[in-house]
């Protein structure tokens, strides 16, 4: 194994745990929440499962090779994502609404596109170091 694969088990094995915890969290804060349900808090475990551990593993067989600016921006991005949808599901739970809401998806999505312009980067220079 490469060590670029081992910082991506690595990655995986984060995002899944986050995953686990805020699904327990959103189970416990929906119990005693007195009926009241919100799906962003429900489903604020998908984010860091689908973004993180599943995008991760792709990566890892496909054995791509990531920076380090690539995975601080894109886990930044995974964790705007969640905790604004933490922030959003607490509040439709308690029955009001804050115009906070409204920056973490625009953070968010700006983090990922960040993100994305790093991979890019990275892959052409590589790509030219190595004809």
């Amino acid at each position: 194994m490469y060590t670029s694969d081992n910082r991506l088990l690595k990655h995986i094995l984060g995002n899944v745990i986050c995953s686990v915890w805020f699904a327990f969290f959103g189970a416990v804060y929906e119990h005693f929440s007195h009926e009241v349900y919100s799906y962003y808090m429900i489903y604020a475990f998908a984010i860091p499962l689908g973004m993180g551990a599943l995008l991760y593993s792709i990566m890892a067989l496909k054995r791509i090779q990531l920076d380090d600016m690539f995975l601080n921006l894109w886990n930044s991005a995974i964790a705007t994502f969640t905790i604004g949808s933490i922030f959003k599901g607490v509040l439709d739970i308690y029955g009001t609404t804050n115009r906070m809401v409204t920056v973490y998806p625009v953070v968010g999505g700006i983090l990922t596109l960040c993100a994305l312009i790093s991979l890019i980067r990275h892959s052409e220079k590589t790509k030219k170091q190595a004809e």
